[in-house]
């Protein structure tokens, strides 16, 4: 019998609260409801700007191909195990960006580390064994 999401400890959890955590950051930036003394350093510079929201698609990308793949998966669809490598090694990339440019830019602040680091860790331990299985 084909795996499910569920077959995969945590993975489930994970998905909905990084599918979801996305969405809900880019609303609350879109809306500007982030307190100005937990913005990133220099945020009012356009250019900075500019990155954070050229992360916008990826980000996006990430919360459809997760969603899509824990529906997929709860439907036995087995090509749920694709969609998830792929949300999965999107999810790295889009935290490995934010945390070359903090360390480029001398920037530690740890609020804004914390959660990078989790979308570049988390992925690592599932897809080898997706890739596995």
């Amino acid at each position: 019998m084909e795996p499910n999401i569920k077959d995969y400890k945590g993975l489930n959890s994970l998905f909905l609260i990084t599918d979801i955590g996305f969405i809900l950051y880019w609303s609350i930036t879109l809306l500007h409801l982030i307190p100005d003394e937990y913005l990133f350093k220099d945020y009012e510079n356009p250019i900075l700007q500019a990155w954070n929201w050229s992360f916008l698609p990826l980000d996006l990308f990430v919360s459809f191909t997760g969603l899509y793949s824990l529906s997929l998966s709860k439907k036995g669809n087995p090509n749920w195990k694709t969609l998830a490598i792929l949300s999965l090694a999107f999810t790295f990339a889009s935290g490995l960006q934010a945390i070359a440019f903090w360390v480029i830019s001398e920037d530690y602040n740890i609020s804004w580390w914390i959660p990078n680091l989790y979308l570049m860790i988390y992925p690592l331990f599932y897809v080898p064994k997706l890739i596995r299985s």
